[in-house]
């Protein structure tokens, strides 16, 4: 298993447009992935599901960690907060 936290950028959190470019990305990795939030203690949820993302209740300002357990963990970790860090193309 592979974690990595980062903080969340974008001005409306992560809404539906960037929610489902996370998900995107997640579903290209063979590993089971989970997003929670760190600031409000949430439960991990399946990160390759858009409403399990988005009801972790994202917002700017908010860590996230992304955890990862499967054979390209450490790639999918990687490239998930890559794309948090970017914006997710906002």
């Amino acid at each position: 298993m592979v974690t990595k936290k980062t903080m969340v950028r974008n001005p409306s959190g992560l809404h539906a447009r960037p929610a489902s470019i996370f998900v995107k990305r997640a579903m290209e990795f063979a590993s089971d992935i989970e997003g929670r939030n760190v600031t409000t203690d949430s439960e991990p949820k399946n990160a390759k599901s858009i409403l399990s993302l988005m009801g972790l209740g994202l917002k700017q300002g908010n860590e996230i960690e992304v955890i990862a357990s499967g054979q390209d963990e450490r790639d999918a970790v990687e490239a998930l907060i890559e794309l948090v860090d970017s914006g997710c193309g906002e």
